[in-house]
């Protein structure tokens, strides 16, 4: 078993967890898991995600509203979120982007909300952690205009694109989709990236890796993930697991 793991994106409010929430995230720290992150998907979500913070220790919480919900953030909301992220236990403004897959929220509302966090990340000089879904140009514009500090979670871009993610001095985030069958771009990515500039992460419960997928995805999930990295990368699993865990404390100021 591998120790040491860094979960940098995990939704533990979903209600996918509702039935043995408790359980699962006592039985972490004993699976190998020494920190994760829990992302808000509104504010909402970010409230219950600060709460989880104070029952576990291990866990920190990332406070944003999602581009699926983008429609629904106002002014108001802005000030909320300031007030969020003033929480010692928030880490990271997030989970923030572009979604055009499921267009959940109109396209504009969704750039228009992306700006508005990202000014109030500069504001307050946190880091940004950025969803990014078949949005690839508009995604990439606007961090090149206001680049933020933070990581683009679950990227499923190319090589070039991670090229160009990487010269802004940004992260770049891998989960189960490295283990999938058709995992030909990610795995080109991964063995490209700067080791310094990788994080392991699961968005559980969504993304289980091979051999697990279809399965709720949990934290302890990122050793299969791992091993897939580590072996595009020629490298031993624990110490890709210890670098990656190294460079989100680095990141997100743990």
């Amino acid at each position: 078993m591998y120790n040491n793991i860094f979960d940098t994106h995990a939704h533990y409010t979903d209600r996918r967890f509702d039935p043995d929430r408790e359980t699962l995230l006592e039985s972490l720290p004993g699976r190998g898991v020494a920190l994760a992150l829990t992302c808000g998907s509104s504010l909402l979500d970010s409230r219950r995600a600060l709460v989880l913070t104070r029952a576990y220790p291990y866990i920190y919480a990332a406070c944003g509203t999602h581009p699926h919900e983008a429609a629904g953030f106002r002014a108001q909301g802005a000030g909320e979120l300031r007030a969020l992220l003033q929480d010692p236990r928030c880490l990271a403004l997030g989970e923030i982007g572009l979604d055009y897959h499921y267009d959940f929220s109109p396209r504009a509302a969704q750039r228009e909300c992306f700006r508005r966090q990202l000014e109030i990340a500069l504001e307050l000089d946190i880091p940004v952690i950025v969803h990014d879904r078949e949005a690839h140009e508009d995604t990439l514009r606007l961090l090149q205009e206001y680049r933020p500090r933070g990581v683009v979670h679950c990227f499923s871009g190319s090589a070039e694109f991670a090229r160009e993610i990487l010269a802004l001095g940004l992260y770049i985030g891998l989960g189960g989709a490295v283990t999938f069958k058709n995992a030909r771009k990610p795995l080109e990515v991964a063995a490209q990236i700067p080791l310094e500039r990788l994080l392991l992460e699961t968005d559980a419960p969504y993304m289980a890796p091979e051999p697990l997928r279809g399965q709720r995805c949990e934290s302890w999930h990122i050793a299969y993930t791992a091993e897939k990295i580590a072996g595009a990368r020629g490298m031993d699993p624990q110490t890709l697991i210890d670098a990656c865990n190294a460079n989100g404390r680095k990141l997100f100021g743990i």
